[in-house]
């Protein structure tokens, strides 16, 4: 009678199919937190292959793929939190100066921050030309791109360019976490496509 009470015990709790997500390999010791290297989580991706698919959420928690933009370049631009100065700055940038030069690339910001918190976020600071997206509910995209910083739940800010076929042209992971990415060097790839 005691095992048959554990087992539905453990599958409401989640417990039994808990698992780990591995060390990103890829990117091992490229990123700093107040100078001390972080741990990312999951599978890291490299320039020249084809980009993995994610399942994230918009705004009113819809499941948004990759495959949404089949035919179309697609900027990843990815922040810990856009509650954060420097976070802020990126996708600000991004919408205000870069996203009006390019407008048949899909233009993403991604985080881990609840979809209600992003929908804030773009109405305060006026975000309208690029598309911001959460991963907070199955951690998708994290896991899909080695970008889940261990201890945090937070992703790793990086930018990712894709070609219309979807492989990846260019990366860059930004070494410190309070650091701006190189916007002159995501420019440029963006031309380059054209």
């Amino acid at each position: 009678m005691l095992r048959l009470l554990v087992l539905p015990l453990l599958l409401c709790t989640g417990q039994a199919f808990s698992f780990e997500i591995p060390e990103n390999k890829i990117d091992q010791g490229k990123v700093l937190a107040q100078n001390k290297p972080v741990t990312l989580l999951g599978t890291g991706v490299s320039i020249g292959q084809e980009a993995p698919n994610f399942k994230v959420v918009d705004s009113s928690f819809t499941p948004v793929t990759l495959d949404k933009f089949k035919n179309q370049p697609v900027l990843l631009s990815i922040v810990p939190s856009l509650d954060t100065g420097v976070c802020s700055i990126q996708t600000k940038h991004f919408n205000e100066k870069v996203a009006e030069q390019f407008p048949n690339v899909a233009m993403l910001t991604i985080s881990a921050d609840l979809p209600f918190a992003q929908k804030r976020f773009c109405k305060t600071e006026n975000i309208d030309k690029i598309q911001t997206l959460s991963d907070s509910v199955w951690h998708n995209f994290g896991e899909n791109y080695g970008l889940i910083i261990k201890d945090m739940g937070l992703l790793s800010r990086a930018v990712f360019i894709l070609d219309e076929t979807h492989k990846v042209v260019y990366k860059e992971l930004v070494p410190k976490l309070s650091s701006e990415p190189n916007y002159e060097a995501a420019v440029t790839a963006l031309k380059a496509l054209n």
